[in-house]
């Protein structure tokens, strides 16, 4: 079965809604993509002195990684999409859009 990971950067809108934001995303937004069937996992990290391991810090500090198994990996993802419309993944305006948060989807190739 095919594999994949989605990684999600993003940040608070501002510095005093950070409790909000974390809140909304461990409390709320976590659960409603692990309800996803093909998400076999989904943890958050938080960024640790970026300038150790880099010149240029990431302007998210901020990380969600899913872990996907599917036949389809599109299916999850659409799935994803379809239910945020819904509305039954929670969307929260602590959540900085502007920019808007980075996504990436990776296929596991060994």
């Amino acid at each position: 079965m095919p594999k994949g990971i989605l990684v999600v950067q993003t940040r608070p809108v501002s510095p005093e809604r950070e409790d909000e934001y974390n809140r909304w995303y461990s409390e709320e937004h976590m659960p409603d993509i692990r309800a996803i069937p093909e998400i076999v996992s989904a943890r958050r990290y938080r960024i640790r002195d970026a300038g150790q391991i880099t010149a240029r810090p990431s302007a998210r500090e901020y990380l969600a990684v899913y872990e996907i198994e599917a036949d389809d990996l599109e299916v999850p993802l659409a799935e994803m999409a379809a239910r945020s419309a819904d509305g039954r993944v929670r969307e929260s305006d602590s959540v900085q859009t502007d920019p808007p948060p980075a996504l990436a989807f990776y296929e596991l190739i060994d």
